[in-house]
């Protein structure tokens, strides 16, 4: 992302990186915004390079499981899509996402610049006036991301009766969209 005294250049893309819990649940919440172009499954926050599902799921790796969102800021603002990373999960619980716990479905927002960490930063303050408890989400700079494997890449809509996507996944991201609709942000489905 381009970025000059916190403003994005004229025509360019935006990326940002935010976990949120299980990347299915996630990447499908965002890739259904209108604006949004890609959404990438994949892993950030560790200490291992090119790390594998098994070995972030086995905690080895100190990543989180987390989605680059590619998108147009002229269809979508850097701050419509925090507003929609708090509703996606609880950012004061700092063991994960139900039923997903442990340190690889942590809450995190990856900034690409010092700029837009400073302002998901004061985003952060701004939602913290939501929540009784304290906002746990990290937020820090992208030192790398990873994309998760093939078979992780839009996993609900290309298995809609996998178990996981029956019982959690649609019902979340049909709650979210039940609370954004007002918004007139989201797609319709193909």
């Amino acid at each position: 992302m381009s970025v000059s005294n916190g403003q994005m250049k004229e025509g360019a893309l935006g990326t940002l990186v935010v976990g949120a819990g299980c990347f299915w649940c996630v990447e499908a919440v965002y890739e259904r915004l209108d604006g949004v172009l890609e959404v990438t499954s994949g892993f950030a926050g560790g200490h291992v390079p090119n790390p594998s599902y098994e070995e972030v799921c086995r905690g080895e790796t100190g990543h989180a499981e987390v989605v680059k969102i590619t998108y147009d800021p002229s269809k979508v603002s850097l701050q419509r899509l925090v507003e929609i990373f708090w509703q996606i999960h609880d950012p004061t619980d700092s063991r994960g996402v139900w039923p997903d716990f442990g340190p690889m479905y942590r809450s995190v927002l990856f900034a690409s610049t010092k700029e837009e960490k400073e302002e998901l930063e004061r985003l952060r303050d701004v939602a913290q006036k939501n929540y009784s408890n304290p906002i746990v989400t990290e937020i820090r700079i992208l030192d790398a991301f990873y994309p998760a494997e093939e078979y992780h890449q839009d996993f609900v809509r290309r298995n809609p009766h996998h178990p996981y996507v029956l019982k959690i996944a649609h019902p979340k991201v049909e709650k979210v969209f039940n609370a954004i609709q007002s918004g007139g942000q989201e797609k319709e489905d193909p």
